[in-house]
């Protein structure tokens, strides 16, 4: 019985990392549990066990009685006497448990009561340990093996220990199978109803921010600050960067050569978009850089409100926004001040321009449709003074005009009449 208590300890002990003594507290805590179900009720019941031999001491106190009706609570006046010479009746001696007794008890060690009690034991201890060992290590990233799926919460193994990973630390794209290998954030260690629990990310913003820091030495040692960041996880990321040196470009830093830095947390990721940008104290300039490359017309500043509103060209809109607003969500987020994005209207082109007013004086004259203007102007008719150059025969090979021809010359020729008319009285005068 002592060697296979001994082994059982040191199994405990090797395996589980939990101290000898808290083991052998737990065997005797069991021990009086199981005695108490194996053998009914004692009184004050102390079990010791030796942690080199294995050896088990038991003592429960009895009540010196002239008539015992429960031994396990009473013992009579003689065989008191034999422990106690000086014994009284009434008096409580302190009495070791015989080896029988001892070997009864733990015979039942397997059964429901101490087993379930070793057990409890065994689990308070090792939670003990989570707390102790990993209350430093929040914010550390761990690797662990996907063990087992709770609804929609996952259970990682992490060696020694098991962790939590919630359904809102989980990032939405991202789907995981038992026996999985995956790095995860120390996001907490929490104290439950059932004991320390440790808590992991993928979707915390600190995540990304702990890989560049393991990934990129200049952020290890500080010569490049992380000064903000925004992230929609599993969609894209953007990370504001600052370097202390002014010969170091923090960017080029983070990318690394050939993008191979950012390309293996990105592969971390999962192929999440990760946007790199400089970090400036000038507003314009860092809004600028972070809706990069679209290109900012008008910037107006709003500081009681802390908005600012920005116009870009027509053909940029959805690209400074992004899907379904995700670019310029980020942006707010990225800087601290809420953006809104307009388009600026499209200046008209010289070109354009000159054909709209040539459109417009021919639709002026009185019979002429716009669409018979629009027509005109665009196979070279662009006055009155080349209509009225004009043949029926060419109007008509205008498919707008056809065998509206002689009608629309006839209208072109009326409005020439009224012209001259309303000018020769001036010239007169």
């Amino acid at each position: 019985m002592n060697n296979e208590l001994l082994a059982v300890l040191d199994f405990w002990e090797r395996e589980k990392g939990i101290r000898r003594d808290v083991l052998v507290a737990a065997v005797q805590n069991m021990l009086i549990t199981a005695a108490r179900k194996a053998i009914g009720p004692a009184r004050d019941m102390v079990c010791m066990v030796d942690q080199k031999t294995g050896d088990i001491h038991a003592w429960a106190k009895l009540i010196v009685s002239e008539k015992v009706i429960s031994k396990h609570d009473q013992i009579s006046l003689p065989e008191a006497r034999r422990i106690k010479p000086e014994a009284q009746l009434g008096e409580e001696i302190q009495v070791e448990i015989g080896s029988e007794q001892i070997q009864q008890i733990f015979g039942r060690i397997a059964s429901q009561y101490g087993k379930q009690t070793l057990m409890q034991e065994i689990r308070k201890a090792e939670k003990e340990l989570i707390l102790e060992e990993f209350k430093d290590r929040v914010g550390d990233i761990v690797a662990g093996t996907v063990r087992r799926f709770e609804r929609s919460d996952v259970t990682i193994d992490l060696g020694r220990y098991e962790a939590l990973l919630p359904n809102r630390e989980r990032v939405p794209t991202e789907e995981y199978q038992v026996g999985e290998r995956l790095r995860c954030y120390v996001k907490a260690v929490e104290n439950t109803p059932h004991g320390p629990e440790i808590i992991l990310s993928r979707a915390d913003p600190q995540f990304v921010i702990k890989l560049f820091q393991l990934e990129v030495s200049e952020i290890a040692d500080g010569t490049i600050e992380i000064r903000s960041i925004a992230r929609e996880p599993g969609f894209r990321t953007k990370l504001a960067v600052y370097s202390r040196d002014p010969k170091v470009d923090p960017v080029g830093a983070c990318v690394g050569l050939r993008g191979q830095r950012v390309k293996n947390i990105v592969r971390e990721l999962n192929n999440e978009r990760v946007d790199i940008i400089p970090w400036s104290s000038d507003l314009r300039t860092f809004i600028t850089a972070a809706l990069n490359p679209a290109t900012v017309r008008s910037f107006e500043v709003d500081e009681a409100r802390q908005r600012v509103r920005l116009l870009v060209n027509a053909d940029q809109l959805s690209q400074a926004i992004g899907k379904r607003g995700q670019n310029a969500r980020l942006t707010s987020r990225l800087t601290g001040w809420q953006v809104d994005i307009d388009a600026e209207a499209a200046p008209v082109s010289g070109f354009e321009q000159k054909v709209a007013q040539a459109v417009g004086a021919l639709a002026a004259i009185p019979g002429l449709t716009e669409v018979q203007a629009d027509a005109l102007v665009h196979h070279g008719f662009l006055s009155l003074e080349d209509l009225l150059q004009a043949e029926a025969s060419d109007l008509a090979e205008i498919a707008e005009i056809g065998e509206a021809a002689p009608t629309v010359l006839e209208a072109a020729r009326a409005e020439a009449q009224r012209r001259m008319v309303n000018i020769t009285p001036a010239s007169a005068a």
